[in-house]
C-alpha cells in the first residue's frame, strides 16, 4: 500500500472511531483529524465531507459482514452456527464499524439512509443465499429472522449488554 493509501486509510480508522465514541452528529473533521494525528485541512485531501467519511464507514462494514459470511459453507446442522460465529468475531474485532451502523439507523439523510437499506438487504440476500445452499425449504423466513437477530444484537451491543449474545438471541447454548 503506498504511503497515499495508508493515510487514507488512517483517517478511515479514525472516523470510525471517533464517531462510533463520540456520536456522527457531535464529532467533526477536527476530532478525526487529531486522532489521526494530522491537519484537518488534510482530511479533505481524501474525503469531501464528514459525510462521506460515515457513508464509507458503513459501507465498509457492510462489506465486512459480507465477506464474513462468503468463507462459510454448511449444511442445515451447521450453516447457521457458522454465521453466527463469524458474527460474534465481527462484533469483537471490529464493534466500532456495528456501533457506527447502529448510529446510522438514526440519522435520517437520504444518503445515509440508502446506503443502510442497501447493505441491509445485500447482508439478508448474502444469508439467504447460505440456508437455500445449506438446502432450507424455508430460507427465506430464516433469513429474515437471522438479519432481525442480527439487529438485536447490534443494538445489544450498543447498550453493552452481557445478557443479549448472539447466541442467546438465535436460542443457543455457548460452547
Amino acid at each position: 500500500m503506498d504511503k497515499s493509501a495508508n493515510r487514507k486509510e488512517q483517517i478511515f480508522e479514525a472516523a470510525v472511531h471517533v464517531f462510533a465514541n463520540k456520536g456522527y452528529y457531535k464529532a467533526t473533521t477536527a476530532d478525526v483529524a487529531k486522532h489521526a494525528n494530522i491537519s484537518q485541512p488534510y482530511v479533505y485531501n481524501f474525503y469531501k465531507s464528514k459525510e462521506e467519511l460515515l457513508l464509507a464507514g458503513l459501507e465498509r462494514s457492510i462489506e465486512r459482514i459480507v465477506h464474513s459470511f462468503s468463507v462459510i459453507s454448511g449444511n442445515k446442522n451447521n450453516v447457521e452456527e457458522q454465521m453466527i460465529v463469524a458474527y460474534e468475531e465481527l462484533m469483537t474485532t471490529r464493534k466500532k464499524e456495528i456501533l457506527l451502523q447502529v448510529q446510522a439507523l438514526a440519522i435520517r439523510d437520504t444518503d445515509v439512509q440508502r446506503v443502510m437499506t442497501q447493505g441491509l438487504n445485500r447482508v439478508k440476500d448474502f444469508a439467504l443465499g447460505k440456508f437455500r445452499e445449506a438446502g432450507f425449504e424455508n430460507s427465506e423466513q430464516k433469513a429474515a429472522m437471522f438479519v432481525a437477530r442480527g439487529m438485536l444484537c447490534n443494538v445489544a451491543l450498543a447498550l453493552d449488554s452481557k445478557e443479549l449474545t448472539p447466541r442467546s438471541i438465535a436460542g443457543k447454548k455457548n460452547g
